[in-house]
């Protein structure tokens, strides 16, 4: 018995930890339940009773719990139940209407993508919510280094939580992030893009606002402009101003379909530079350069005192590879154009492209205040195996690129981050 209740409690842990690792502000998009021992509740207690700093770990406990605890009035219930109920039965009178035509009309499109922004949205609204409560609690009790490491002793203290060794800080560090599948990317049981491994190197929250798929077009177009606006105005939600955003974009703005209109024909002998139609090229890169000149312009304006951080991607490889029935971005291209099977040219235009981006970057940097560029390009290997496919590093390859952004938080902020 004893050694199956041990199985048990290294697959329980497992599963605990990849869940903690997906595309959400702390882990998984789906709400862990906290744990039902009997000493949970106590730890906890005992945690907030010290008055000493927690850690991110344990205020992440703190905070699910509470939220469990804090269950909806009957009447909310009952209001929400029926609003679910016929949002649910609109939707299926409307599918049913879709499936008897066979084929998908106007409106069930229509449907799917409202569908599909409520969700976004609910997932936005969840993780301020979430990151809201932690920030206010850590900022009530401080930021202490390392993760929990729970320790079983008998008597009464079994069960206790036990800090590991560090700096603590009282101040912790304020950080939003926006952008696309480099720091949101919610393939399951990968854990995540860079956000949530940022976070746990850190020990401190990241509010991510990150949407795979996004471009710098549509982020800095109306509608999404006007909510990036109102962050910097209002500020950190459990107060105070925004000490950091990060920002990734640019990359799904220049590969995909329309790459196909700067990339020319394969010609054998022709060296990789000619094989990019440069003027067209230059026009897509100055719509991103403009998202960028004006995401700068607003922080300027509404909170000046926020540093920003950008990053550059990497060199990409034009294998085919994709994800999720989503992709591949780079390779269709190549083929329309002729390339060889081998991706060795292709991957030399590919280089080109980002490294005109990243030249972009570091010139609107070089003229202003409170920019850090990180250099990441070069960072992963040339090989598939540090790459998930096309456009995504692998899990150690993102864990690589997390440490980049982390060395360059600390240098600005070296008494904000407990060690």
């Amino acid at each position: 018995m004893a050694a199956k209740k041990s199985a048990g409690s290294k697959l329980g842990k497992a599963k605990r930890k990849q869940a903690m690792g997906s595309g959400s502000l702390h882990g998984s998009e789906k709400a862990i339940p906290p744990r039902k021992s009997p000493t949970a509740k106590a730890t906890i207690r005992a945690n907030l009773a010290e008055g000493g700093p927690l850690n991110l770990e344990q205020a992440l406990e703190i905070v699910q719990t509470v939220s469990a605890e804090k269950l909806p009035t009957k009447r909310h219930a009952k209001r929400a139940a029926k609003k679910a109920s016929t949002l649910k039965a609109r939707t299926a009178s409307r599918a049913k209407a879709a499936s008897d035509a066979e084929l998908p009309t106007v409106e069930s499109v229509g449907i799917a993508r409202e569908n599909l922004a409520q969700h976004q949205q609910d997932l936005i609204d969840k993780r301020t919510n979430e990151y809201t409560a932690l920030m206010r609690l850590l900022k009530k009790h401080g930021v202490a280094s390392g993760a929990a490491a729970p320790q079983v002793r008998s008597g009464p203290k079994r069960g206790m939580t036990v800090r590991t060794a560090g700096r603590s800080v009282e101040n912790p560090l304020q950080v939003f992030a926006e952008g696309d599948s480099w720091f949101d990317y919610p393939v399951p049981f990968f854990g995540g893009g860079v956000i949530p491994r940022l976070q746990r190197l850190l020990g401190v929250p990241i509010l991510n606002l990150a949407k795979a798929g996004e471009e710098v077009r549509m982020m800095l177009g109306v509608k999404q402009r006007e909510l990036i606006a109102k962050r910097f105005r209002n500020g950190c939600p459990a107060g105070g101003a925004w000490d950091a955003m990060l920002f990734s974009g640019g990359g799904n703005d220049i590969v995909g379909e329309p790459m196909s209109l700067w990339v020319r024909e394969f010609r054998p002998g022709v060296p990789p530079e000619q094989f990019l139609h440069q003027s067209r090229f230059a026009s897509a890169l100055a719509i991103v350069q403009a998202g960028y000149e004006d995401l700068i312009q607003m922080r300027d304006e509404l909170s000046p005192a926020t540093h920003l951080f950008f990053h550059t991607y990497d060199f990409a490889i034009p294998d085919g590879r994709g994800v999720c029935h989503l992709g591949p971005w780079l390779k269709p291209t190549f083929q329309l154009r002729k390339f060889p099977s081998t991706v060795t040219v292709a991957s030399e235009v590919v280089k080109l492209m980002l490294r005109q981006f990243a030249s972009m970057l570091k010139s609107l940097a070089a003229t202003r205040s409170q920019i850090t560029v990180l250099e990441t390009q070069g960072t992963l290997g040339p090989s598939a195996a540090s790459w998930h496919n096309e456009l995504h590093p692998s899990a150690a390859g993102f864990d690589q690129i997390v440490k980049l952004f982390h060395r360059q938080l600390v240098r600005v902020f070296p008494d904000r981050i407990p060690d």
